[in-house]
């Protein structure tokens, strides 16, 4: 699942999923991003059950299945303003496996 909101795409489609249902043409015109890139993205957070659709006609509407999911991602922005660039320059993140990382969480 952490995998999933790894994604700045996937934030963002998250986010916009939010505020209410959404097409996926609903989503390029506000994300500027393309029709495929869209879809991609949808097909993921669907796969880890975060959205899901409904059908009506030939239109998909896309919604967020766990609200509480919004309650993870705004713990987790406290957490990052509140330790402020630490995560990016924390030496372990990122770190080539079998670099000298040698720590465990």
């Amino acid at each position: 699942m952490f995998r999933s909101l790894g994604d700045p795409t996937r934030l963002a489609i998250l986010r916009r999923l939010a505020s209410g249902e959404a097409r996926v043409v609903d989503l390029t015109g506000e994300l500027g991003l393309a029709q495929s890139t869209v879809s991609k993205h949808l097909a993921c957070l669907r796969d880890c059950d975060l959205i899901d659709y409904r059908a009506e006609g030939r239109q998909s509407f896309y919604a967020l299945t766990r609200p509480e999911l919004l309650d993870l991602l705004r713990s987790a922005e406290q957490v990052l303003a509140a330790t402020g660039e630490a995560v990016v320059l924390c030496p372990v993140y990122g770190a080539p496996t079998g670099a000298g990382a040698g720590a465990s969480a």
